[in-house]
């Protein structure tokens, strides 16, 4: 590497490397599509992070999760410099056990984030789809526009038909779908089924919520858990029954971010949702462990919130393994020498020669 390089340079140096390595080990072959998203995806997040004011050098930027987006992007080629853009990524503030004088204490550091845009999934349906050989134009249905529904005799179909008028919101998104049998499939959304998608931001959004039962929830007693998980589904349980009209409601405006709520970006945000909601539910065939794991992470909101409950109560409560005094360990309880994987390394971007500064070649 040369004494003058930019950190962003150090950055794929660093990153770009180890995916490839990770991919050609899962049996993923990393063409140059793959290393363009891999390299476009380091550059938003560099984007994200100057946004913010933080460098990759930070403190208090944990940067444990950012090689396994890198992995997502690459597996999954997606590429956040596409136009509409296929990824985005952003900043979390996230809660982080350690340990100081030997007590455990809570710290919250930034962490990037990862979603796909609408785009994004439309490219992984075209690029996996089980048995798809085209995704066609997506319609965008209004309310003044005359539309009528399918219907569907055995293996026979009516197909839709749309006259758009451009008057009215937005209420159903259609997928044409073409098979590689000739046949062609239409997949709807409706405007309804986004209240789903809002509970679901609305109980993430949530998750550090106290309703003034505590100052902390990390801190909260049993009983205090109770009614802070009482009262999160009576807000929750509100926002099902109003509805999309929940978006117009005050009490619950605090509990929804403002991609939602404005009136600039509300329509944006829903159509992106019934697209997803579209696709997601579309089959795919990756065929490769590794891409359709990597398609689990970066699309299923539970198992986000899931990892993101293991990582915050992680190594809160020690176990003892160890037998009793004079009791054998069973042979099949023996500890077995595991190959190690490769570890999340701490890396550093700074200058040559500045203090604190690891050489790459150092890890």
């Amino acid at each position: 590497m040369s004494d003058f390089s930019t950190t962003l340079s150090k950055v794929n140096d660093n990153y770009f490397p180890m995916i490839e390595r990770q991919l050609i080990g899962n049996g993923v072959n990393m063409d140059e599509y793959a290393k363009s998203c891999v390299l476009n995806a380091i550059s938003a997040i560099n984007n994200a992070l100057d946004s913010k004011g933080i460098g990759w050098n930070d403190a208090d930027l944990d940067k444990s999760n950012i090689t396994q987006i890198l992995l997502q992007v690459a597996s999954l080629k997606l590429n956040a410099a596409a136009s509409p853009r296929e990824v985005y990524f952003q900043t979390r503030n996230v809660s982080v056990k350690k340990k100081v004088d030997g007590k455990d204490v809570t710290i919250w550091k930034k962490q990037v984030e990862m979603g796909i845009e609408g785009d994004g999934n439309d490219a992984i349906l075209a690029r996996y789809g089980r048995d798809v050989k085209k995704v066609g134009q997506f319609w965008l249905v209004r309310e003044g526009d005359d539309f009528t529904y399918p219907e569907y005799t055995g293996f026979d179909v009516v197909p839709p038909t749309w006259r758009p008028k451009g008057k009215g919101d937005v209420v159903r998104v259609v997928y044409p779908i073409m098979k590689k049998d000739g046949t062609i499939e239409f997949h709807i959304a409706e405007k309804e089924d986004v209240v789903r998608n809002l509970v679901a931001h609305m109980n993430n959004n949530m998750m550090n919520e106290t309703f003034g039962i505590c100052a902390d929830r990390y801190k909260a007693t049993p009983e205090q858990r109770k009614q802070i998980a009482k009262k999160k589904s009576e807000i929750l349980n509100q926002a099902k029954s109003a509805g999309m009209a929940a978006l117009d409601d005050p009490e619950l405006q605090q509990y929804i971010s403002p991609a939602w709520t404005e009136p600039q970006s509300r329509e944006s945000m829903i159509i992106r949702k019934m697209r997803n909601n579209v696709v997601k539910k579309i089959p795919k065939d990756f065929g490769n462990a590794l891409v359709e794991m990597s398609y689990v992470e970066a699309t299923d909101e539970s198992y986000s919130e899931v990892q993101r409950e293991i990582a915050e109560h992680a190594n809160s409560e020690p176990i003892d393994i160890t037998p009793p005094t004079g009791q054998p360990m069973d042979e099949s309880e023996t500890p077995q020498e595991q190959p190690q994987e490769e570890e999340q390394r701490e890396m550093d971007f700074s200058e040559p020669g500045a203090e604190g500064a690891v050489s790459p070649d150092k890890w």
